[in-house]
């Protein structure tokens, strides 16, 4: 059997190297649950709908932001810039500690949510969850847009995802 032939079966691995070929943009999803701020990086993240406006997030079933985004309602996509790797990454690691995740961070609070967007992200939208869908391992949430802003980086780049690494996109 080519390659090119349905095989009914893709190796993970194999899936993974060739989705990696996909430069995606790099986004903190934030939420808030009983008071406490959640977030972590997606690059599953798109626009979906100019009317009504909506976008989408897949969130991993197997992570405690999922329940907490559920269990909200709302949340805050920030599109993150060429210098806030940093960043990309302490969202990215699991079992961070939840109270202090957000420490050397500024943040403020989106003005419908209450949800956290990024001091220096290229662009911040917030939603509330239209609805959502299975997706396998991951949820797919839905998300109408109720207020969004552009940021004021310091680095105009794009932070992208291509290959396995970061990388910046020049920016206007």
């Amino acid at each position: 059997m080519s390659s090119s032939e349905p095989s009914g079966s893709v190796a993970p691995a194999d899936f993974r190297a060739a989705l990696g070929r996909f430069a995606s943009g790099i986004t903190i999803m934030s939420t808030l649950q009983d008071g406490v701020a959640h977030a972590m990086t997606a690059n599953a993240f798109t626009s979906l709908s100019l009317d009504p406006p909506l976008v989408l997030v897949c969130v991993d079933k197997g992570v405690r932001m999922h329940a907490a985004v559920l269990d909200c309602g709302y949340w805050a996509i920030s599109v993150l810039a060429g210098d806030q790797q940093p960043i990309a990454d302490r969202f990215a690691r699991s079992g961070r500690e939840l109270y202090s995740q957000f420490d050397g961070i500024t943040t403020s609070a989106g003005p419908k949510t209450g949800c956290a967007v990024l001091e220096g992200a290229l662009s911040w939208i917030e939603c509330r969850t239209w609805a959502t869908y299975d997706g396998g391992d991951h949820t797919i949430v839905v998300g109408e847009v109720l207020s969004l802003g552009l940021g004021e980086p310091s680095d105009p780049s794009a932070l992208i995802y291509h290959a396995s690494h970061y990388r910046k996109l020049p920016g206007a």
